[in-house]
């Protein structure tokens, strides 16, 4: 059987990166023409020096040493871990020239003859002359002129102006509350379709608050909800029940018939106070801050190859929280994140707070084990280009890295346009490559983004003494290094001079801590101009060391954005990018986030593939509705609140979820909105909803993150560092957005429910219901010590009877009271469980001794445990240490019925949806 395999599959279009900046403008290397006398002095003069004395060690065939390479040119002009090789045109200034001249203390090459007087002058006059390199040949497919391109951005539908589309008439003029809604129902007039009633006043609350905060209603803000909406002048109204709705309405309503109706102004007003107040709220930042997270691929580490910590990531995510709860416009918001170091700021905070702002370019993934510095920063770059096609634009350019896109009429050439701007700009994660590098080799603190508050001076005198300790370590080392009684076995068969380094790496480590701005907090993860600012070339097949044309920076040709501002020669270009992207002329930008917003609100965008506006995603179910939110947004400032708010106030959003028959057949996915479709709990408010109805959920923000600690050397999977992170993400009691999440260690009580993968740009998460999310909700340490803490809530408290605690529950857990029915079977497991549990039991004799032997849980004093039970023998590090994790009993047959009908309740299809 043959397999069909995407063509963009077969290339390299989404790759690891990192970042240095490539040299260039006035003294930048030629690709030579063929027939140039300078191409033959190179080949006859300068290779074979290259080949003969540099090649052995300096090579692609090689380790390089020293991270340099001479087999490439791009690799000379960038250099290794001294600095650039050459300058072209400068031979004074060229490290190469200086390597090789005799006399010097590091005189290369280390093995063989030197260099001959007559070698030395026939490098210095090609450096002279510009560092003529051999033109590749240009294949034809670059800078060629497409017709199919030229058909295709006439007509898709993407790329065409923004509509002002007038809100179309209705046959019936009553149901809508407002124009959005027009556009709704002409969708299903046109298909002889009706929308189905009304959501009761608890379901929607409950669908509102989630929503708007991933955090359930509690039972006071649902009663005074249901209340609110029953008000207005003794208003009785009430409102005809579907026969699916009959069915449910014991098992929805704190009230379960009459049901309010939505419709009355009290109702209304009931909606638009709620809306507001959830606006307001800080959670609507977390909540909405989440959604931009996954778009931005956020990540506390590098990711595979080698996991290095970004220790200071954490402030691009606070960043992001606090610029969804401020609502800074949408368009500022982007502008902040590709070019916030270019932007006027009043103050140094606002300017820091730009500045943290662009960690959006820099904490993707990278392969800090790439072994050719070339490479890695083209992998970075295009990591770069990924990252802000797909989040803002929705199109998969970095598919152009190597051939025109096979679909989009995205030529090669604009893929490198954009390319230059970002090799014009300094990647500044704080990391540079190394191919079998260890402890602090990735670790480069001038590649990090200094931030311009005060920073206080260290203690003179312990700095004085580290640094001498420090020199005392280094000069030990370095005398023992390398040397036959260095490399000589030990007793422990381990070499000699192993300690000398680990005494030296520890001396350098804690002076570092103590003297780094960076180690000190006073830093993050971002992006500054380059040091050299310059156009880059067409990389033939994607492959970083083959050069073809130059091509001038600049921004897409797929469409038209009027008035688009002109690139600054003297700067990199990311402010015009900037500012292209978020030009309300710009068909893409303005689509693509209105589509991102209806989709948190509705579970599905009106363009499904909500990451894909090219030729292979979907097309909009309603485009006039789509062109007509785009319109409001702009008009409304950008404010992403104001155009929640309007969602949510329409008639549209506040459907009830029935399924009248006939309706699957017409529009079996729900593309017209005729009802609205129930979603799942993502992972983030599982884990949110079960601390909160447990009680135990802490809303005030922890400070920085668990990961802030970290230095950024390698951290194993399973070594102590990413147990140190698991073991923080397993006691921690705040918000799922503050976990921390460094790639490759999710925290186990989200990792069941579908987490964001955060390598890619996610705009839309897949949503899966399997059984091992079902045996995660009964037997996971995280959900039972919710479920008892509780449980011995109620077991304790003897003034309100079972059934008045069955009520309680419900309301915190399910968000509505219980049936009569429901109520009675409550009761009924509560006493035949109590009277099956038995206090003799093996297991709770070892509870019971060690609870007295004071070998009780620290998490909040809410569970009794015992430490050191290993809940998966795989769970070990590679020390052999295991990893610890509580076990929960309940102390009493009461408490263990009520914890099971509480994991039971959490368990449900009902807790686990959204309706």
């Amino acid at each position: 059987m043959k397999i069909k395999i995407h063509p963009c599959l077969s290339l390299i279009c989404v790759t690891t990166v990192a970042a240095l900046t490539i040299p260039g403008t006035a003294s930048r290397a030629e690709d030579a023409p063929p027939g140039d006398a300078r191409i033959e002095f190179f080949e006859k003069k300068v290779r074979p020096i290259l080949s003969e004395h540099c090649y052995q060690c300096h090579s692609a065939d090689t380790k390089p040493s020293g991270g340099l390479r001479v087999d490439d040119r791009n690799g000379l002009l960038l250099g290794g871990d001294a600095g650039p090789a050459i300058v072209a045109g400068k031979p004074e200034e060229s490290l190469l020239l200086e390597r090789v001249q005799h006399g010097t203390k590091k005189v290369m090459p280390k093995e063989g003859d030197l260099l001959t007087d007559a070698e030395i002058a026939i490098l210095s006059q090609w450096i002279k002359d510009g560092v003529a390199w051999p033109r590749e040949e240009i294949p034809t497919y670059i800078g060629r002129k497409r017709e199919d391109f030229e058909e295709l951005k006439a007509r898709h539908w993407a790329w065409q102006p923004l509509q002002h589309p007038v809100p179309p008439a209705v046959a019936d003029p009553a149901w809508p509350k407002s124009d959005l809604d027009r556009f709704i129902l002409a969708g299903l007039e046109a298909k002889k379709l009706q929308p189905v009633a009304d959501a009761d006043a608890v379901t929607l609350i409950r669908r509102v608050t989630f929503d708007l905060t991933g955090l359930p209603p509690t039972p006071a803000e649902v009663e005074a909800f249901v209340r609110e909406c029953a008000q207005g002048g003794g208003d009785k109204e009430t409102r005809r029940q579907s026969d699916e709705e009959k069915g449910l309405a014991q098992n929805v309503s704190l009230s379960p018939s009459p049901l309010v109706s939505l419709s009355s102004p009290a109702a209304q007003q009931a909606i638009a106070h709620l809306t507001d107040r959830l606006l307001a709220s800080p959670a609507f930042g977390e909540r909405w801050g989440r959604h931009w997270l996954d778009v931005a691929r956020y990540g506390e580490s590098t990711g595979p190859s080698r996991n290095i910590p970004y220790p200071h990531a954490w402030k691009y995510r606070d960043y992001v929280i606090d610029a969804v709860n401020r609502d800074v416009p949408f368009n500022r918001f982007i502008q902040e994140q590709i070019a916030g170091d270019l932007l006027p700021a009043a103050t140094p905070a606002d300017r820091d707070r730009q500045l943290t702002a662009t960690g959006f370019l820099a904490l993707g993934v990278k392969d800090v084990n790439q072994r050719f510095k070339t490479r890695f920063i083209m992998d970075n770059v295009d990591e770069q280009i990924d990252a802000v096609s797909r989040s803002f634009l929705a199109l998969t350019v970095s598919c152009a890295r190597c051939h025109d896109h096979k679909f989009d009429p995205i030529p090669t050439t604009d893929y490198y346009a954009l390319a230059g701007i970002f090799t014009s700009t300094d990647n500044a994660a704080g990391l540079r490559n190394k191919m079998g590098g260890g402890g602090l080799d990735y670790y480069d603190p001038s590649m990090l983004i200094k931030l311009t508050s005060d920073v206080p001076e260290p203690p003179a005198e312990q700095v004085a003494k580290l640094k001498a300790e420090f020199e005392e370590k280094k000069k030990a080392w370095d005398a023992i290094r390398g040397t036959p009684e260095g490399l000589k076995p030990a007793a422990n068969g381990k070499p000699t001079q192993r300690p000398f380094r680990l005494a030296f790496e520890k001396a350098q480590s804690e002076l570092m801590a103590l003297t780094d701005p960076a180690a000190r907090g006073f830093a993050i993860h971002g992006v500054r101009e380059g040091q050299t600012i310059a156009d880059t070339e067409v990389r033939i097949r994607g492959e970083a060391e083959r050069i073809g044309p130059t091509v001038p920076r600049g921004f897409l040709t797929t469409f038209q954005v009027p008035d688009a501002p002109a690139i600054n020669p003297q700067q990199s270009g990311r402010l015009e990018l900037a500012e292209w992207i978020s030009s309300p002329q710009n068909p893409l930008t303005v689509r693509v986030a209105v589509n991102r917003i209806w989709q948190h609100l509705f579970g599905e965008g009106l363009v499904t593939t909500v990451d894909n506006f090219g030729v292979k995603g979907d097309v909009p179910s309603n485009p006039m509705l789509l062109d007509y939110l785009a319109d409001e947004f702009i008009r409304g400032g950008w404010s992403v609140k104001t155009l929640v708010r309007k969602i949510v106030l329409s008639h549209a959003y506040q459907l009830g979820g029935a399924v009248p028959a006939g309706y699957p057949d017409v529009d079996p996915a729900d593309r017209l909105i005729w009802r609205h479709a129930p979603r799942p709990l993502d992972a983030e408010e599982m884990r949110d909803t079960i601390l909160a109805s447990s009680g135990r959920l802490q809303t005030m923000p922890p400070e920085a993150s668990p990961a802030k600690s970290l230095k950024m050397v390698e951290m194993r999977d399973n070594g102590p560092e990413a147990r140190q992170i698991t073991e923080a993400a397993d006691h921690a009691l705040y918000r799922s957005v503050y976990l921390p999440l460094l790639r490759g260690v999710t925290p186990k009580a989200i990792e069941p429910f579908d987490p964001v993968s955060q390598t890619l740009v996610t705009g839309r998460r897949e949503a899966t219901t399997v059984p091992t999310q079902a045996l995660f909700l009964l037997n996971s340490t995280f959900v039972r010590q919710q479920a008892l803490a509780l449980a011995e809530k109620v077991s304790a408290n003897a003034e309100r009877t079972d059934a008045e605690w069955v009520r309680e529950i419900y309301q915190h857990i399910l968000d509505r009271a219980p049936s009569d029915r429901e109520t009675t079977r409550a009761l009924d497991f509560l006493g035949e469980y109590t009277r099956s549990w038995r206090q003799s039991s093996p297991r709770v004799a070892e509870v019971a001794s060690a609870t007295s032997a004071g070998e009780t849980s620290t998490d909040a004093g809410a569970t009794t445990a015992v430490a050191g039970q290993v809940a998966n023998p795989d769970d070990v590090d590679r020390a052999g240490a295991p990893v610890k994790e509580d076990a929960v009993e309940p102390q009493s047959g009461r408490a263990a019925a009520w914890m099971n009908l509480i994991q039971a309740l959490y368990a449900s299809a009902e807790f686990r949806f959204v309706r």
